[in-house]
């Protein structure tokens, strides 16, 4: 840091219990796998956040992905009808990637995607944007996501983003039961400094982060990545 001109190292340590607990804190639970369906029913995971936080791009990267989800095969189901050119995005995206894609407008199309997509072990379902002044616009897409029934709901944030931004938009999704932060676009910051004060302000396990505009390549394990930040090398990171 810069002290009167000079350059002077600041040292900031934290007890090891704090380091475990934080670690602890931002590990996911591992997937199960696709043997483990429950009565036949895909895992369903969804991703929530702010406009233009590359939510429809972190879906491609994970459909893509050959260690996202190991053997799982894997549709998509999209609820964004709302924006401009955002079906014919995702709908490139799926043929890219050989995945099958639903459109989903109301509640019945909701569940008519999942019992057509069935026979995937994991459904990956876009979601718009939210900001905190759009509810109207919620209520009309929330009811689609909840009878849906995912069991997990990522929610995306831009690593370059104000911390107080980023708690305002994680406030206004707590309605929506958020189960993982997936923090997004770590390209556009200049180094990973923050990575890990927005992990603990949010205090949600983390179980992938992107990097880049490229599918799949940019999509990485969030753990690793985090605890790295800290000065945490790879070889400490839990499994």
């Amino acid at each position: 840091v810069r002290d009167g001109g000079e350059t002077v190292v600041e040292v900031v340590a934290a007890a090891a219990a704090d380091v475990e607990a934080f670690r602890t804190r931002i590990t996911p639970a591992p997937l199960p796998t696709p043997t483990a369906r429950r009565n036949g029913r895909s895992y369903v995971i969804a991703v929530v956040g702010p406009t233009g936080a590359g939510k429809t791009t972190t879906v491609a990267k994970l459909a893509a992905s050959a260690t996202a989800f190991g053997g799982w095969t894997t549709g998509m189901i999209t609820l964004d009808t709302y924006r401009v050119a955002g079906l014919e995005q995702i709908a490139t995206y799926a043929e890219i990637c050989g995945c099958p894609l639903e459109v989903a407008y109301d509640v019945h199309d909701a569940m008519r995607a999942v019992d057509s997509l069935g026979h995937c072990d994991v459904l990956l379902i876009d979601t718009p944007g939210r900001s905190p002044k759009n509810g109207a616009r919620d209520e009309e897409w929330w009811p689609l996501l909840k009878a849906m029934r995912p069991d997990e709901i990522h929610l995306v944030i831009p690593a370059g983003i104000r911390p107080d931004i980023a708690m305002v938009s994680y406030t206004a999704h707590l309605g929506m039961q958020p189960t993982h932060l997936l923090l997004s676009k770590l390209d556009d910051v200049p180094d990973d400094s923050g990575i890990a004060d927005l992990a603990s302000q949010i205090a949600l396990p983390a179980r992938w982060l992107t990097d880049g505009l490229d599918v799949p390549a940019d999509l990485k394990s969030a753990p690793q990545r985090i605890l790295a930040a800290l000065g945490l090398v790879a070889a400490q990171v839990a499994s």
